[in-house]
């Protein structure tokens, strides 16, 4: 039976910080970050996404938590082909980005990927040298719909990130219905990729299908995006505004369960970002599942040496 790690996607959200989740001495980013691994073992770093992380402040995250506790962080959002904001850049590299799209890996903009690539392994290096980074979450936007064209891009992707411990979540619900499920599947499991499994709204034109399909036996990851009707089409706020019941996270103890039964690890990640509901429903969730908090044992994968890039 593999470890079940609970936690949050971020720690820093502007709605839990406002919530008082965080009891006053403890408020600052030291105090939020040493509060939050105290009460988690694992968290998703989703701050990434939005801008390109810096290798201090990896090696902070890393001074200011347990041994033991595992950080996911999700890909900044130009390696993964979302729209991107040129202030997203670093100043010297803004001019490069000439349009709002993603460049394509084998494209004519392959020296502005290069730069971000090389930035963002030197940035995740102190989680990677202390064994603290359970996986990099490649989040593919709705716009890449299954198809020979989008595989070439995921395997692109796997291709520089080799030797990574990559996940992958879709967001276009194709890639799991009908005959692409299985070839979906198929494709993660020759990357050595794992394939995030979520919970969103049911029977929406965008609901992600809750499969939970096991594609590598190191790890096995699930996030809980809430179940708004609003997923997919309103806001942020409207998009991911949901407390979960106690019976719904019931709905999911069993197949976590199974999923650590097939593989070495789960992470269950909570994403329903609206004052503090995503760390009540970790709690929720890890008290069903009986994991417990104390970090006695490393939990986090070292990756073999030599296969990450620039090594």
């Amino acid at each position: 039976m593999g470890d079940i790690l609970v936690g949050t996607c971020s720690w820093t959200d502007r709605a839990l910080v406002a919530s008082g989740w965080y009891p006053r001495g403890r408020r600052d980013a030291e105090g939020r970050l040493r509060f939050y691994a105290e009460r988690f073992p694992v968290v998703e770093a989703d701050s990434s996404y939005y801008a390109l992380p810096s290798e201090r402040t990896s090696r902070l995250w890393v001074e200011r938590t347990p041994d033991a506790f595992v950080f996911d962080v999700k890909a900044f959002s130009l390696l993964t082909g979302h729209p991107t904001r040129p202030d997203a850049l670093p100043a010297d590299l803004r001019p490069a980005l000439t349009r709002r799209r993603a460049p394509d890996p084998g494209g004519g903009d392959a020296g502005l990927l290069d730069e971000l690539w090389a930035r963002f392994t030197e940035a995740l290096a102190p989680l990677r040298q202390a064994g603290r980074l359970g996986t990099v979450l490649f989040q593919f936007p709705p716009s890449l719909t299954p198809g020979p064209r989008s595989e070439a891009f995921v395997r692109a992707c796997r291709e520089r990130a080799r030797g990574w411990p990559f996940a992958v979540e879709f967001r276009h619900p194709d890639w799991w219905r009908g005959e692409w499920e299985t070839a979906t599947a198929a494709l993660l499991a020759d990357l050595d990729a794992t394939a995030v499994a979520v919970d969103t709204a049911r029977d929406l034109p965008t609901s992600m299908p809750p499969v939970s399909p096991v594609t590598t036996r190191r790890l096995a990851v699930v996030r809980f995006h809430g179940r708004s009707p609003h997923w997919g089409t309103g806001s942020k706020e409207d998009a991911y505004r949901h407390a979960y019941t106690e019976r719904e996270l019931a709905e999911w103890v069993p197949r976590v369960r199974g999923l650590a039964e097939r593989t070495e690890q789960v992470h269950v990640l909570f994403n329903n970002c609206c004052a503090d509901a995503a760390v009540r429903a970790a709690e929720t969730m890890r008290r069903l599942l009986g994991e417990q908090v104390p970090h006695q044992q490393r939990h986090a994968f070292t990756p073999l040496p030599g296969l990450w890039p620039g090594d």
